[in-house]
């Protein structure tokens, strides 16, 4: 690794259970409708694990999907790093776990709890590692069972929410194809969402992470951008956390990313929390929408109110 000055994602996995919830079908469960949900968020499906599809299974079948993207083995792997709220186990962390389901050898293993932001933290602290020296090459997830913490008797949150996992690979790069990260919190507004109780349920302020979120999240984010080096207009795709598309849409355009492809993955995936970035991502590649190279805004934004993003180039 002599000589490497920065890292770069090598490749990307998702991974969604095969349970399909459709608004119709949640207008049966709770008084709600197709057009009250699609008019409001965006969303028309979103995919639910069972009792037998735990955290660390959906997030172990994305990261075997980015190592074989890679072409790698779960031994050149040595850290692990992933992003959920949904663990409901202390201990054995998910990433143990995931460790021990790829049969991994010595992996470093963490969780990082930043709930909708944090994937884009797991993947800032994989990049500090790999550049440090402590990694030669890590494994970086964002799982979510969001339908496990969910009130399906509270139409303002049980119809957005929706499960997953998405992985990506980084290794040292003689470039910095991972940019400077830019996060941070408002920890007086982390009441706005929470995950909270015994047994943990999710519940949110719906209209002021709304107001935070489109006023002041868009200069935030051209801010990552700046840091990287990189106009708006130069970007080639924009992966927000899939939070819904009144969300999404309004900051995407005042970010001035006027020719990116804007990620809506949440139209079909509902917000998965930690996994809607990967997941978006990998999907945006998969489908040849965005090619090697290509400059892409990551960002994160949610609970505690916390935000982080950073420009990478597409593997």
């Amino acid at each position: 690794m002599t000589g490497m000055r920065g890292s770069r994602v090598v490749a990307l996995g998702h991974y969604q259970p095969a349970k399909v919830l459709t608004n119709d079908e949640l207008a049966a469960m709770v008084e709600t409708s197709d057009e009250w949900i699609s008019s409001r968020v965006g969303i028309r499906t979103r995919h639910v694990a069972g009792p037998d599809e735990p955290v660390d299974e959906l997030a172990a079948h994305a990261g075997a999907k980015a190592l074989a993207a890679a072409g790698l083995t779960p031994a050149d792997i040595d850290l692990v790093l992933v992003a959920t709220s949904t663990a409901i186990d202390r201990s054995p962390n998910t990433a143990a776990r995931v460790a021990a389901r790829l049969g991994m050898g010595a992996p470093a293993v963490m969780d990082l709890n930043v709930v909708c932001a944090g994937f884009t933290h797991a993947l800032a602290t994989a990049d500090h590692a790999v550049r440090a020296g402590s990694s030669t090459r890590a494994l970086v997830i964002g799982a979510d069972n969001m339908t496990g913490i969910t009130d399906w008797t509270d139409r303002t949150t049980c119809v957005l929410v929706g499960d997953g996992a998405g992985a990506a690979v980084v290794e040292a790069a003689e470039e910095e194809l991972i940019g400077p990260v830019l996060w941070g919190s408002v920890p007086e507004m982390g009441h706005a969402v929470r995950i909270e109780g015994t047994p943990p349920i999710f519940a949110q302020e719906g209209q002021a992470v709304y107001r935070w979120a489109t006023t002041q999240l868009p200069p935030i984010a051209r801010r990552v951008c700046e840091r990287a080096g990189v106009a708006p207009e130069e970007l080639a795709a924009v992966v927000l956390h899939q939070a819904n598309l009144r969300i999404i849409e309004p900051v995407a355009r005042k970010i001035g990313a006027v020719n990116a492809v804007i990620a809506r993955d949440v139209v079909d995936s509902g917000n998965t929390s930690a996994a809607s970035i990967p997941m978006a991502l990998s999907k945006l590649v998969e489908r040849g929408e965005i090619g090697t190279g290509d400059p892409v805004l990551l960002f994160g934004f949610g609970g505690n109110l916390s935000y982080a993003g950073q420009v990478i180039r597409c593997p």
